[in-house]
């Protein structure tokens, strides 16, 4: 791939970010758990209108981190939307528990809940709920099964910073939700995630488990006594650093323009290839506002969507198949048909999606995609 190809995804910072870095470096505390960390979550929290948030190392510590508050433990079973990049079924695995995988809407490609519904068991403790590309999935209807049946529901938002449902922010529409600072989301750092909820319990236990078991240095400074932490669980180190975090609180002042350029790209994309018969545009549905974390198109069945991926790339278009169906992947072991998820997996195809795509850009990657198309048709 040449160096002046099109990005599937790219983050957007600049001096902003280097500032608030270098204030991190003169403060002398960059290390996990501090006070940027501290700021972030109060801000991060009123974005997802939630109570409490706490900072980790990734999304998948915080999934993994909700999953142990929680209560999950071996022989639990957790119904997970297919769909998603495996850290969400993983997740479930790391905290000995079966991931019992549900199948999709052929639309929107979050869990159907009518299929949820359907694999509920007695061992059956909870829902983990994916908003696939950032977009939430039908949470009313998971919180009305999970209520009927006496289970947590958590949402998996690696995606969906700045999302919306029914007017509430995504990380607001269930007990837990876990978010990702990935380079490819729509705010990064790099890496980072962060775990949010109205449940101050919950937050608390985590906070305490992603240290070591120990609550945070941070809590100690200015005591007048010297604290001397004592170990009664087994905790982990899931802590974002100071440097992340800095980063992460420019993110959050960038996050209402980088939503409004993603927008605009997809309006774009929606235009350049409603018309094409051998695609078929993502759907934003009209209770939902969509962050547009990736931009899938569903390849028509007598299309290669392999094939096309590598003709877009010879182009100097960056693409990439959509996401996982998880029970197709072999470490899960042999898993019931689940023939929604299966064919979004194997056709769909992510185009250049982030909020630095120039007009040009956008423009070319909607010719080469489409003159690819026509190929093969």
């Amino acid at each position: 791939m040449s160096s002046d190809s099109i990005a599937l995804g790219q983050p957007t910072v600049g001096e902003e970010e280097l500032a608030a870095v270098a204030e991190v470096f003169r403060s002398g505390w960059l290390a996990g758990a501090g006070p940027a960390c501290r700021r972030f979550e109060e801000r991060f929290a009123q974005v997802t209108g939630t109570a409490h948030a706490l900072t980790t190392a990734n999304c998948g510590s915080a999934l993994f981190l909700g999953l142990q508050v929680l209560g999950v433990k071996p022989g639990d079973e957790v119904i997970v939307g297919d769909y998603t990049f495996p850290a969400t079924g993983h997740a479930v695995v790391q905290a000995g528990a079966k991931p019992v995988f549900a199948d999709i809407r052929p639309d929107v490609f979050s869990a159907d809940p009518a299929h949820v519904e359907a694999l509920v068991t007695p061992r059956t403790v909870g829902i983990l709920a994916v908003d696939v590309a950032g977009q939430p999935g039908d949470f009313d209807e998971y919180r009305a099964i999970a209520d009927k049946h006496g289970l947590w529901l958590f949402e998996d938002a690696a995606c969906a910073a700045g999302a919306t449902y029914r007017t509430r922010p995504a990380g607001s529409l269930a007990d837990l939700a876990a978010f990702s600072f990935h380079g490819r989301k729509g705010i990064t750092a790099g890496e980072g995630g962060a775990l949010v909820s109205d449940r101050e319990d919950l937050i608390a236990r985590a906070r305490k488990l992603h240290t070591y078991g120990i609550e945070p240095a941070i809590s100690r400074e200015g005591s007048d006594t010297l604290p001397i932490p004592e170990f009664h669980e087994l905790g982990y180190n899931f802590r974002l650093s100071d440097v992340q975090a800095a980063i992460m609180n420019v993110q959050l002042d960038r996050l209402p323009d980088l939503l409004a350029a993603r927008r605009s790209v997809a309006k774009r994309y929606y235009e350049a290839f409603a018309d094409v018969d051998a695609l078929t545009v993502p759907v934003e549905l009209p209770d939902r506002e969509h962050p547009w974390q990736a931009y899938l198109l569903t390849v028509a069945p007598e299309v290669s969507r392999d094939t096309l991926a590598m003709r877009v790339r010879e182009q100097g278009v960056q693409c990439n198949f959509g996401t996982y169906a998880s029970h197709l992947q072999p470490i899960y072991g042999p898993q019931a048909p689940l023939p929604v998820s299966a064919d979004a997996f194997a056709r769909q195809l992510a185009i250049p999606m982030h909020a630095n795509l120039t007009d040009a850009e956008v423009t070319r990657v909607a010719e080469v995609v489409r003159e690819a198309v026509q190929s093969l048709s």
